[in-house]
């Protein structure tokens, strides 16, 4: 079930601009935060998803993927492997073109559903180290 490096490519490259991530808070000891700094370093928009619905590195967050008012490319998942599948599943039904799932983060289900559903898929890959390894 990993992804294939297309797969990567793919999201990283044409999938779109627009990163939900999902458990992005202020707290920058937590890995979301450098990585969403990462992906903006790469042209990427992050929009924050969080219960406090914070703003952070500039973007207004918001409490749930369904708040979020635009379409959203890729939902980037920073929460336990737990409740992961839920999230993966309001991806699909927000309309989002990928799910990732981030380091350590692995529901095969929720994967199986998601690329059921139609949407590129990758699980236990962070992409602030996939990034800078395009061409």
């Amino acid at each position: 079930m990993d992804a294939t490096a297309e797969t990567i490519r793919r999201i990283l490259t044409s999938t779109g601009d627009t990163w939900a991530l999902v458990g992005l808070s202020t707290n920058q000891s937590r890995a979301a935060w450098g990585v969403a700094r990462v992906l903006q370093r790469f042209g990427k928009r992050i929009v924050p998803v969080h219960p406090k619905a914070e703003t952070v590195h500039g973007e207004r967050g918001y409490a749930s993927l369904a708040e979020i008012p635009f379409p959203v490319d890729v939902v980037d998942v920073f929460v336990n492997s737990g409740l992961a599948g839920k999230v993966a599943d309001e991806a699909v039904a927000i309309g989002a073109k990928a799910v990732w799932f981030q380091l350590g983060v692995v529901d095969t289900q929720a994967y199986a559903r998601t690329r059921e559903a139609g949407l590129d898929m990758v699980m236990d890959r962070c992409p602030a180290i996939e990034i800078p390894l395009l061409d």
